[in-house]
């Protein structure tokens, strides 16, 4: 973990996957050096912005001659990936949307080993999702004591989430990747959840559309 990481704000963790986006397609396009400005410009921001958000993490190097593209991406990789141990994940809820995200998970390169999905209909337990079984919910408590996830994705409805998440937590769950409509960061203060609200984002959309 990065000395500076307990004096991060959210807003400037949350960019940095978009910058590990951008400054990977310059390095595939034998782009070598980039400025804060055109960094801003790409991201959206300012270059002072950029700047500020480099210096939470130490620097990467001098701004006056131009970021060095390499470097960039490896420091940044390094805080996204760590030294590059994926993070062991279940993944709770095989229907649609379990499938979406799961293919995601096993084909996106992301940090993440999907080790197993969940679910409580019978008929799907002995199953795989793009090639991961597929448990009943009943045996979550043998497979985390054996496998130690730390990762939980919830794919599963809002009281679903409510009842399972409490659990998972007992079970020495320390992170959640959330798509239930139940906002987990409320009675888990000590857990790292990431809400994932696809109506929200839908209707932010619309708001744009409608009033931009």
């Amino acid at each position: 973990m990065n000395h500076a990481q307990g004096k991060v704000s959210l807003p400037v963790i949350k960019r940095l996957p978009k910058y590990y986006r951008y400054i990977s397609q310059m390095q595939q396009n034998g782009v070598v050096k980039v400025s804060s400005s055109e960094l801003a410009r790409m991201m959206g921001t300012t270059a002072s912005q950029v700047r500020q958000d480099f210096n939470c993490f130490g620097g990467f190097g001098q701004q006056g001659i131009g970021y060095n593209v390499d470097v960039l991406l490896h420091e940044i990789g390094r805080l996204l990936f760590g030294d590059g141990e994926k993070l062991p994940t279940i993944l709770i809820g095989a229907g649609r949307l379990g499938r979406a995200v799961s293919r995601f998970l096993t084909t996106d390169t992301n940090g993440y080993h999907l080790l197993a999905v969940f679910d409580v209909q019978q008929d799907l337990v002995g199953q795989n999702l793009d090639g991961i079984p597929i448990h009943h919910i009943d045996e979550l408590e043998d497979f985390c004591a054996t496998h130690k996830p730390q990762v939980a994705v919830l794919c599963l409805p809002r009281e679903g989430a409510k009842e399972l998440s409490g659990r998972l937590v007992e079970l020495g769950i320390r992170g959640f990747w959330n798509f239930s409509h139940y906002d987990l960061s409320i009675p888990y203060p000590n857990v790292t959840v990431e809400n994932a609200h696809l109506g929200d984002s839908l209707m932010s959309l619309g708001y744009r559309l409608r009033n931009d």
